[in-house]
C-alpha cells in the first residue's frame, strides 16, 4: 500500500475511534444525569445519625425500667440500623441490649419459614423492638410480628427509619426517624454504608 494512503488510513481509524470514545462518554454522563434527576435525596448522612440518635433516646425513655431489652432487625438494612440504635442505647442505659435478627422473605413472606437468630425461649415474655429501614405496606413487619407472637411478649414495638405510610396491613411504626408522602410507584431506597449514609427517594 502507498505510505501516504497508510498514513490517512490510520488517521481516519484513530479519529472513528476518538468519536466513539467520545460519544460513549457522552452517553454515560446522560445517563447518569438522568439517574441523578431521578434519585431525589431526602435524608443526608447528617440528618440520618440525627435521627438514629433521636430515636435511640425514645427507646431508651420507653424502656428505662427493662433489666433487658431485645433489638430484632430485619435482615439486610433492618438489622444495620437495629446494631446503630443498640450502640447508642448501649451508652446511655443500664438495661441490657440484646439484638438478634429476623430473616424474612420480602417479596413473599408467607412462602418459606421465618428465622430468628434469637433463642425464643430468651424472648419469652421480654421487651422486643422490631427494626427495619423502611416501613412500606407493613407487609414484612407484620409477618415479623406474627411470628414473635407465638410465644407471649412484655411488650412489642415497632421502629422504622422512614414510614411512607401505604399501609395495606393493620400494622404501625410506634418510632419514626421521617414519614414520608410519597406515591404508590415512588420507592425509598436507603444506603447505611459507614460514613456515606444516605436515603433517596427513586
Amino acid at each position: 500500500m502507498n505510505p501516504r494512503k497508510f498514513f490517512f488510513l490510520n488517521q481516519l481509524i484513530s479519529y472513528k475511534k476518538r468519536r466513539s470514545d467520545l460519544f460513549f462518554r457522552a452517553n454515560l454522563l446522560f445517563s447518569c444525569s438522568i439517574r441523578l434527576k431521578e434519585m431525589q435525596e431526602i435524608l443526608s448522612s447528617r440528618e440520618i445519625k440525627q435521627k438514629t440518635e433521636r430515636l435511640a433516646h425514645q427507646l431508651i425513655e420507653n424502656t428505662f425500667d427493662e433489666a433487658r431489652v431485645f433489638i430484632g432487625g430485619i435482615e439486610g438494612n433492618g438489622i444495620i440500623f437495629a446494631e446503630s440504635l443498640a450502640c447508642i442505647m448501649r451508652q446511655h442505659t443500664e438495661s441490657e441490649i440484646v439484638v438478634f435478627s429476623i430473616k424474612v422473605n420480602k417479596s413473599e413472606p408467607w412462602s418459606e419459614p421465618i428465622l430468628l437468630s434469637a433463642d425464643k425461649k430468651q424472648l419469652k415474655d421480654s421487651y422486643i423492638i422490631l427494626v427495619d429501614d423502611v416501613f412500606n405496606s407493613g407487609k414484612t413487619m407484620q409477618f415479623a410480628l406474627v411470628e414473635i407472637l407465638q410465644f407471649p411478649t412484655k411488650a412489642i414495638k415497632t421502629v422504622a427509619l422512614v414510614d411512607r405510610k401505604h399501609r395495606r396491613f393493620p400494622i404501625n411504626a410506634n418510632f419514626v426517624g421521617l414519614s414520608l408522602s410519597t406515591t404508590l410507584k415512588e420507592r425509598v431506597e436507603i444506603d447505611l454504608t459507614p460514613g456515606k449514609e444516605k436515603a433517596y427517594l427513586v
